[in-house]
């Protein structure tokens, strides 16, 4: 794979230069090898270092995807009754890789989708991944470069951002056994837990900040941690023109590690706080 990883950056080190012609067929052949590893989970645009717990990006593989945009044209696609005009092919395969998809999903190629994971109307772009196990539910979306963990649940209307350019920029990480709410957006590099819950209509990206509900300090910015129910809210800040409330998510509950939730129990929490997962 390092043999590879040399060949594509040399590639994009000639698109940069100018000299990367838009029909380049040798060109070609090394990028779509590059995809292909994507499309079969055997390569990630990035994952999780578990000695540092920090998010490891590998250049490379976005510029490959970069790289195919520049050297496909538009063609058709033709998937009665639908049809597709675009510069890269859906994905295949759902059946052999053990996938339900139902009608009005789709997800393009480049895109790894694991085993026993369900698509409902809903859309995954070139570069995501979406764990073994989890439920993908009508209208969510998943953005380009987006790493989904298994067994999550992408509630109904879920937006999960794409980040493709810059190569090194840190995309979504959405981690195991999470719960995202409808209606939630999650974008530009941000991270949710394992184990968490967001509860319904929650925005996180990096520019969020993150607070304890029980002391009030703030956690980081668009890191929700493992393991806690998440919601929501404001903030108040004072400005010239007058008082204002800002956006930030609030940590309502830290559970033990591994502690699965209680469906009743969890939806007891929310509703207190009149929010529903």
């Amino acid at each position: 794979m390092s043999d590879l990883a040399a060949a594509v950056t040399q590639l994009w080190q000639r698109r940069e230069r100018g000299e990367l012609a838009p029909v380049d067929a040798s060109a070609a052949a090394v990028v779509h090898e590059a995809i292909e590893l994507l499309d079969s989970g055997e390569a990630r645009v990035a994952e999780i270092d578990e000695a540092t717990g920090e998010v490891v990006v590998h250049e490379w593989l976005k510029q490959a995807i970069l790289l195919l945009f520049a050297l496909s044209s538009i063609s058709t696609t033709d998937a009665s009754p639908f049809e597709y005009a675009d510069k890269l092919p859906l994905k295949r395969g759902f059946a052999r890789a053990g996938v339900r998809v139902v009608p009005g999903a789709s997800a393009r190629w480049g895109s790894y989708i694991g085993p026993g994971a369900i698509l409902m109307p809903s859309y995954v772009n070139i570069g995501a991944r979406v764990g073994a196990g989890t439920m993908v539910d009508t209208w969510a979306t998943v953005g380009s470069c987006a790493q989904i963990g298994e067994r999550v649940h992408l509630s109904g209307g879920v937006g999960i951002g794409g980040v493709l350019e810059p190569p090194n920029a840190v995309p979504v990480i959405v981690e195991d056994d999470v719960l995202v709410g409808s209606r939630c957006m999650v974008t530009q590099g941000a991270r949710v837990g394992r184990g968490s819950v967001l509860g319904e209509g929650t925005i996180l990206n990096p520019a969020i900040p993150v607070i304890d509900a029980e002391n009030g300090q703030e956690l980081g910015r668009g890191v929700v941690p493992p393991w806690s129910v998440a919601v929501g809210a404001s903030r108040r800040r004072q400005f010239p023109g007058g008082e204002f409330f800002l956006p930030c998510v609030l940590v309502l509950r830290h559970l033990e590690e591994g502690e699965r939730h209680d469906k009743s129990q969890l939806n007891e929490i929310l509703r207190t706080h009149g929010v529903s997962a």
